[in-house]
Protein backbone atom coordinates (compact mmCIF):
# COMPACT_ATOMS: atom_id res chain seq x y z
CA UNK A 1 0.00 0.00 0.00
CA UNK A 2 2.82 2.44 0.85
CA UNK A 3 5.24 1.27 -1.87
CA UNK A 4 4.42 3.97 -4.41
CA UNK A 5 4.36 6.65 -1.73
CA UNK A 6 7.93 5.82 -0.63
CA UNK A 7 9.05 4.83 -4.17
CA UNK A 8 9.84 1.23 -3.25
CA UNK A 9 9.75 -1.79 -5.58
CA UNK A 10 8.71 -4.31 -2.91
CA UNK A 11 7.90 -4.51 0.79
CA UNK A 12 11.22 -4.02 2.60
CA UNK A 13 10.12 -5.65 5.85
CA UNK A 14 8.25 -8.69 4.63
CA UNK A 15 8.86 -11.46 7.20
CA UNK A 16 9.15 -14.17 4.52
CA UNK A 17 12.73 -15.57 4.54
CA UNK A 18 13.83 -14.05 1.21
CA UNK A 19 17.61 -14.56 0.81
CA UNK A 20 17.73 -11.55 -1.53
CA UNK A 21 17.04 -9.34 1.50
CA UNK A 22 19.59 -11.01 3.76
CA UNK A 23 21.48 -8.43 5.81
CA UNK A 24 25.18 -9.40 5.87
CA UNK A 25 25.83 -8.83 9.57
CA UNK A 26 28.95 -10.39 11.06
CA UNK A 27 26.77 -12.94 12.87
CA UNK A 28 24.83 -13.97 9.79
CA UNK A 29 27.99 -14.17 7.68
CA UNK A 30 29.62 -16.36 10.32
CA UNK A 31 26.57 -18.62 10.45
CA UNK A 32 26.63 -19.05 6.67
CA UNK A 33 30.36 -19.77 6.82
CA UNK A 34 29.93 -22.44 9.49
CA UNK A 35 27.16 -24.17 7.56
CA UNK A 36 29.16 -24.16 4.34
CA UNK A 37 32.20 -25.47 6.17
CA UNK A 38 30.18 -28.31 7.64
CA UNK A 39 28.69 -29.24 4.28
CA UNK A 40 32.13 -29.45 2.68
CA UNK A 41 33.00 -32.32 5.00
CA UNK A 42 32.48 -36.01 4.49
CA UNK A 43 29.04 -36.08 6.07
CA UNK A 44 27.33 -36.07 9.44
CA UNK A 45 25.40 -33.26 11.08
CA UNK A 46 25.54 -29.48 10.89
CA UNK A 47 23.52 -27.52 13.47
CA UNK A 48 22.21 -23.94 13.49
CA UNK A 49 20.41 -22.66 16.59
CA UNK A 50 19.04 -19.32 17.72
CA UNK A 51 16.09 -17.70 19.45
CA UNK A 52 12.78 -17.21 17.64
CA UNK A 53 13.00 -14.68 14.82
CA UNK A 54 16.79 -14.29 14.70
CA UNK A 55 17.02 -15.32 11.04
CA UNK A 56 17.87 -19.03 11.12
CA UNK A 57 15.64 -19.92 8.18
CA UNK A 58 16.94 -16.95 6.18
CA UNK A 59 20.52 -18.14 6.73
CA UNK A 60 19.67 -21.70 5.72
CA UNK A 61 17.92 -20.50 2.55
CA UNK A 62 20.98 -18.46 1.63
CA UNK A 63 23.18 -21.54 2.02
CA UNK A 64 20.79 -23.82 0.12
CA UNK A 65 20.50 -21.31 -2.71
CA UNK A 66 24.25 -21.52 -3.29
CA UNK A 67 24.62 -25.31 -3.36
CA UNK A 68 26.17 -27.17 -6.32
CA UNK A 69 23.72 -28.72 -8.78
CA UNK A 70 24.78 -32.25 -7.85
CA UNK A 71 23.22 -32.02 -4.37
CA UNK A 72 19.65 -33.23 -3.87
CA UNK A 73 17.87 -31.52 -0.98
CA UNK A 74 14.97 -32.74 1.16
CA UNK A 75 13.42 -30.10 3.44
CA UNK A 76 11.19 -30.99 6.39
CA UNK A 77 9.27 -28.16 8.04
CA UNK A 78 7.06 -30.10 10.47
CA UNK A 79 9.27 -32.38 12.57
CA UNK A 80 6.71 -33.25 15.25
CA UNK A 81 6.94 -36.86 14.10
CA UNK A 82 7.79 -40.25 15.52
CA UNK A 83 10.62 -42.23 13.94
CA UNK A 84 8.39 -44.04 11.41
CA UNK A 85 6.68 -40.81 10.33
CA UNK A 86 10.05 -39.08 10.06
CA UNK A 87 11.48 -41.85 7.88
CA UNK A 88 8.37 -41.71 5.71
CA UNK A 89 8.64 -37.92 5.37
CA UNK A 90 12.30 -38.18 4.35
CA UNK A 91 11.46 -40.73 1.65
CA UNK A 92 8.59 -38.55 0.40
CA UNK A 93 10.81 -35.46 0.31
CA UNK A 94 13.38 -37.31 -1.80
CA UNK A 95 10.51 -38.67 -3.95
CA UNK A 96 11.44 -42.27 -3.19
CA UNK A 97 8.76 -44.79 -4.16
CA UNK A 98 8.13 -47.32 -1.39
CA UNK A 99 5.97 -50.46 -1.75
CA UNK A 100 4.78 -50.37 1.86
CA UNK A 101 5.11 -46.83 3.24
CA UNK A 102 4.07 -47.96 6.71
CA UNK A 103 6.72 -50.62 7.11
CA UNK A 104 9.94 -49.48 8.80
CA UNK A 105 12.15 -52.00 6.98
CA UNK A 106 10.73 -51.10 3.57
CA UNK A 107 11.30 -47.41 4.27
CA UNK A 108 14.84 -47.96 5.54
CA UNK A 109 15.77 -50.23 2.65
CA UNK A 110 14.29 -47.79 0.16
CA UNK A 111 16.22 -44.85 1.60
CA UNK A 112 19.47 -46.81 1.69
CA UNK A 113 19.10 -47.95 -1.93
CA UNK A 114 18.29 -44.40 -3.02
CA UNK A 115 21.37 -42.94 -1.28
CA UNK A 116 23.67 -45.59 -2.76
CA UNK A 117 22.22 -45.07 -6.25
CA UNK A 118 22.66 -41.30 -5.99
CA UNK A 119 26.26 -41.74 -4.85
CA UNK A 120 26.99 -44.03 -7.79
CA UNK A 121 25.59 -41.35 -10.10
CA UNK A 122 27.86 -38.69 -8.59
CA UNK A 123 25.03 -37.05 -6.62
CA UNK A 124 25.02 -36.06 -2.96
CA UNK A 125 21.99 -35.90 -0.64
CA UNK A 126 21.19 -33.32 2.00
CA UNK A 127 18.37 -33.41 4.55
CA UNK A 128 17.34 -30.12 6.21
CA UNK A 129 15.07 -30.19 9.25
CA UNK A 130 13.67 -26.88 10.49
CA UNK A 131 12.27 -26.45 14.01
CA UNK A 132 14.30 -29.50 14.98
CA UNK A 133 13.85 -28.80 18.71
CA UNK A 134 10.42 -30.48 18.34
CA UNK A 135 11.94 -33.82 17.34
CA UNK A 136 11.46 -36.57 19.91
CA UNK A 137 14.63 -38.30 21.16
CA UNK A 138 13.70 -41.46 19.26
CA UNK A 139 13.38 -39.46 16.04
CA UNK A 140 16.75 -37.79 16.62
CA UNK A 141 18.28 -41.22 17.17
CA UNK A 142 16.67 -42.31 13.90
CA UNK A 143 18.49 -39.44 12.18
CA UNK A 144 21.79 -40.68 13.58
CA UNK A 145 21.11 -44.09 12.09
CA UNK A 146 20.52 -42.44 8.70
CA UNK A 147 24.13 -41.27 8.76
CA UNK A 148 25.34 -44.86 9.21
CA UNK A 149 24.73 -45.30 5.48
CA UNK A 150 28.23 -44.65 4.19
CA UNK A 151 31.15 -45.66 2.01
CA UNK A 152 34.71 -46.07 3.27
CA UNK A 153 35.35 -42.32 3.03
CA UNK A 154 31.97 -40.59 2.95
CA UNK A 155 28.57 -40.61 4.61
CA UNK A 156 25.87 -40.69 1.96
CA UNK A 157 23.49 -38.35 3.78
CA UNK A 158 24.31 -34.98 5.30
CA UNK A 159 21.85 -33.41 7.72
CA UNK A 160 21.30 -29.79 8.77
CA UNK A 161 19.40 -29.33 12.04
CA UNK A 162 17.86 -25.89 12.55
CA UNK A 163 16.22 -25.10 15.85
CA UNK A 164 15.78 -23.02 18.97
CA UNK A 165 18.17 -23.29 21.97
CA UNK A 166 16.14 -26.19 23.35
CA UNK A 167 17.71 -28.32 20.61
CA UNK A 168 21.13 -27.87 22.22
CA UNK A 169 19.68 -28.91 25.57
CA UNK A 170 18.27 -32.11 24.05
CA UNK A 171 21.60 -33.03 22.47
CA UNK A 172 23.37 -32.58 25.80
CA UNK A 173 21.43 -35.50 27.26
CA UNK A 174 23.16 -38.86 27.71
CA UNK A 175 20.80 -40.75 25.40
CA UNK A 176 21.72 -38.51 22.44
CA UNK A 177 25.47 -38.23 23.08
CA UNK A 178 26.30 -40.32 20.00
CA UNK A 179 24.41 -37.91 17.76
CA UNK A 180 26.04 -34.89 19.43
CA UNK A 181 29.47 -36.34 18.66
CA UNK A 182 28.61 -36.44 14.95
CA UNK A 183 27.97 -32.71 14.65
CA UNK A 184 30.82 -31.39 12.52
CA UNK A 185 29.86 -27.69 12.68
CA UNK A 186 27.50 -25.73 14.88
CA UNK A 187 26.57 -22.06 15.27
CA UNK A 188 24.26 -20.16 17.61
CA UNK A 189 22.75 -17.06 16.00
CA UNK A 190 22.42 -14.05 18.30
CA UNK A 191 20.20 -10.93 17.88
CA UNK A 192 21.54 -7.81 16.18
CA UNK A 193 23.30 -5.04 18.07
CA UNK A 194 21.90 -1.50 18.00
CA UNK A 195 24.30 -0.40 15.26
CA UNK A 196 23.48 -3.52 13.26
CA UNK A 197 19.77 -2.79 13.69
CA UNK A 198 20.24 0.68 12.20
CA UNK A 199 22.21 -0.79 9.28
CA UNK A 200 19.65 -3.61 8.89
CA UNK A 201 16.73 -1.19 8.51
CA UNK A 202 18.55 0.95 5.93
CA UNK A 203 19.82 -2.15 4.09
CA UNK A 204 16.32 -3.55 3.67
CA UNK A 205 15.06 -0.24 2.31
CA UNK A 206 17.93 0.06 -0.16
CA UNK A 207 17.47 -3.57 -1.24
CA UNK A 208 13.98 -2.77 -2.59
CA UNK A 209 14.99 0.42 -4.37
CA UNK A 210 14.81 3.01 -1.59
CA UNK A 211 16.96 6.05 -2.35
CA UNK A 212 16.76 7.89 0.98
CA UNK A 213 16.53 7.08 4.70
CA UNK A 214 12.94 6.52 5.82
CA UNK A 215 13.52 6.29 9.59
CA UNK A 216 14.74 8.95 11.99
CA UNK A 217 17.54 7.89 14.33
CA UNK A 218 15.32 8.08 17.41
CA UNK A 219 12.76 5.89 15.66
CA UNK A 220 15.40 3.24 14.96
CA UNK A 221 16.60 3.40 18.56
CA UNK A 222 13.06 2.63 19.71
CA UNK A 223 12.74 -0.21 17.21
CA UNK A 224 15.92 -1.73 18.61
CA UNK A 225 14.66 -1.23 22.17
CA UNK A 226 11.27 -2.81 21.49
CA UNK A 227 12.55 -5.55 19.18
CA UNK A 228 15.71 -6.35 21.18
CA UNK A 229 17.63 -6.82 17.95
CA UNK A 230 15.42 -9.66 16.71
CA UNK A 231 15.02 -9.32 12.91
CA UNK A 232 11.43 -10.60 12.84
CA UNK A 233 10.28 -8.05 15.40
CA UNK A 234 12.28 -5.33 13.65
CA UNK A 235 10.44 -6.20 10.43
CA UNK A 236 7.00 -6.14 12.07
CA UNK A 237 7.60 -2.83 13.84
CA UNK A 238 9.21 -1.17 10.83
CA UNK A 239 6.47 -2.26 8.45
CA UNK A 240 3.71 -1.01 10.74
CA UNK A 241 5.54 2.27 11.35
CA UNK A 242 5.95 2.82 7.61
CA UNK A 243 2.25 2.23 7.19
CA UNK A 244 1.63 4.86 9.85
CA UNK A 245 3.88 7.35 8.08
CA UNK A 246 2.00 6.74 4.84
CA UNK A 247 -1.38 7.13 6.52
CA UNK A 248 -0.37 10.47 8.07
CA UNK A 249 1.47 11.78 4.97
CA UNK A 250 4.88 11.87 6.65
CA UNK A 251 8.08 11.37 4.66
CA UNK A 252 9.97 9.72 7.54
CA UNK A 253 9.09 7.46 10.45
CA UNK A 254 9.47 9.26 13.76
CA UNK A 255 9.53 8.01 17.34
CA UNK A 256 5.80 8.53 17.85
CA UNK A 257 4.96 6.31 14.89
CA UNK A 258 7.18 3.54 16.30
CA UNK A 259 5.48 3.83 19.69
CA UNK A 260 2.11 3.45 17.98
CA UNK A 261 3.41 0.43 16.04
CA UNK A 262 4.67 -1.14 19.27
CA UNK A 263 1.27 -0.59 20.86
CA UNK A 264 -0.52 -2.34 17.99
CA UNK A 265 1.92 -5.23 17.59
CA UNK A 266 3.39 -5.83 21.03
CA UNK A 267 0.84 -4.20 23.34
CA UNK A 268 3.64 -2.03 24.77
CA UNK A 269 1.54 1.02 25.61
CA UNK A 270 -0.60 -0.78 28.18
CA UNK A 271 2.51 -1.61 30.18
CA UNK A 272 3.74 1.97 29.95
CA UNK A 273 0.36 3.38 30.96
CA UNK A 274 0.07 1.14 34.00
CA UNK A 275 3.56 2.10 35.14
CA UNK A 276 2.76 5.79 34.64
CA UNK A 277 -0.37 5.42 36.71
CA UNK A 278 1.66 3.75 39.43
CA UNK A 279 4.13 6.64 39.49
CA UNK A 280 1.23 9.12 39.73
CA UNK A 281 -0.18 7.18 42.69
CA UNK A 282 3.21 7.07 44.41
CA UNK A 283 3.61 10.81 43.86
CA UNK A 284 0.21 11.49 45.39
CA UNK A 285 1.04 9.36 48.43
CA UNK A 286 4.35 11.15 48.86
CA UNK A 287 2.63 14.55 48.81
CA UNK A 288 0.12 13.44 51.43
CA UNK A 289 2.96 12.07 53.57
CA UNK A 290 4.86 15.34 53.34
CA UNK A 291 1.82 17.38 54.32
CA UNK A 292 0.94 15.14 57.26
CA UNK A 293 4.50 14.49 58.44
CA UNK A 294 4.05 10.72 58.17
CA UNK A 295 7.07 8.65 57.16
CA UNK A 296 6.10 6.12 54.48
CA UNK A 297 8.33 3.54 52.76
CA UNK A 298 7.33 2.66 49.19
CA UNK A 299 8.72 -0.14 47.07
CA UNK A 300 8.55 -0.09 43.28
Amino acid sequence: MYLEYFQLKAEPFNIAPNPNLLFPSNRHQEAIGYLRYGLRGAGGFVMLTGEVGTGKTMVSRAVLGDLPENIKVAYILNPTLNKIQLLKSVCESFEIEIDDANDHKCLSDGLQKFLVDQHNQGQSCLLVIDEAQHLAPEALEQLRLFTNIETNDKKLLQIILIGQPELQEKLNTRELRQLAQRITARYHLLPLTQDETFAYINHRIQAVGGIRPLFEKKAMQLIYSYGKGTPRLINLLSDRALMGAYATNQLQVNAQLVKQAAKEILGIEQEHVSMWQRYKWIGAVAIVAALTGVSITLAL
